[in-house]
């Protein structure tokens, strides 16, 4: 009996076996994007005691969520506690999910009009780079608060975040701006802003639901998304949509991800609404937007 050598032998029986060699099984593509959670989708049970932050990856987890998008107010006083940031980075590791964004709030307006002010607000957020770097971030959100007329906010907002911005490079962070309210939910507006301040860190987190300038005007959702897409690190998922006369609709899945996707962008799409009852069919409806725009997308 001719005797196979050890090579062929292995490679004979992993075809009787049903598979192939390692060496020549293609890897699974990568999908198009990730889900990723916000903490704000659980506010009111952060706020009312029923959940603690450090469980927050673990609801993640649960839910078949990959990645952790964490909001400072949720652990306000924890910016510097490094045994607190090293459980939060255990309790990630655990769960096997990724944290990927801290969202900052109440830090004061990264644009105001005053100098010192303003000063303090960059300063007042350096411990939050500091924290996503401890937990292995990408990125702090910011808000581009500011006053005065649209030129005006545009100078001083690009001022704070280019000041930010420059401590952030220097510990591979990005600092990310949403559109939240006044100018900042103008498409255009914050376009303007983060051009002037030109630098590859400063991006943007656009959010499907936040085009709402004031209780006066609105800015058309989809085209305020694909404004502020090529400047893009994350995209926050909410079910409802603006035009620009102060009208909500239903988010069209399919047709805002299209958007997304278009633009290049295959990083994580976070939900940011729902609630626990929600977040199930949040995830189910992004699982199958991103199945059938696969064939428009190939990987």
């Amino acid at each position: 009996m001719r005797h196979l050598n050890r090579r062929k032998f292995l490679s004979s029986s992993a075809a009787l076996a049903g598979f192939l060699p390692i060496s020549q099984m293609k890897a699974d593509p990568e999908p198009l994007f990730r889900i990723s959670l916000a903490q704000w989708t659980l506010v009111k049970e952060l706020k009312g005691g029923k959940l603690d932050n450090l469980d927050f990856a673990k609801v993640a987890a649960d839910h078949k969520i990959e990645g952790l998008e964490y909001v400072n107010q949720f652990f306000m006083d924890k910016a510097k506690d490094s045994a607190y940031l090293a459980e939060m980075n255990k309790r990630a590791s655990d769960n096997g999910v990724k944290s990927l964004i801290i969202m900052c709030d109440r830090e004061g307006n990264i644009g105001d009009p005053d100098k010192k002010k303003r000063s303090q607000t960059v300063e007042n957020h350096r411990k939050w780079l500091d924290a996503a770097k401890a937990l292995g971030c990408h990125s702090i959100r910011v808000n581009a608060g500011s006053a005065g007329n649209w030129d005006e906010q545009v100078k001083l907002a690009a001022d704070g975040l280019a000041k930010l911005t420059g401590h952030g490079a220097k510990m591979d962070l990005n600092v990310i701006v949403e559109n939240h309210g006044g100018l900042s939910s103008n498409g255009e507006w914050l376009t303007q802003v983060i051009k002037k301040v030109d630098h590859d860190r400063c991006g943007t987190l656009p959010d499907f639901g936040n085009f709402k300038v004031s209780d006066e005007e609105s800015y058309d959702s989809y085209r305020g998304i694909e404004e502020l897409m090529p400047f893009a690190k994350g995209v926050s998922v909410k079910n409802t949509v603006w035009d620009d006369h102060l009208n909500q609709s239903p988010l069209d899945f399919e047709k805002m991800l299209r958007i997304v996707l278009k633009s290049g962008f295959r990083g994580y799409c976070c939900i940011e609404y729902g609630g626990f009852e929600g977040l199930n069919s949040s995830r189910e409806r992004l699982e199958q937007a991103r199945k059938t725009l696969a064939g428009e997308f190939p990987s």
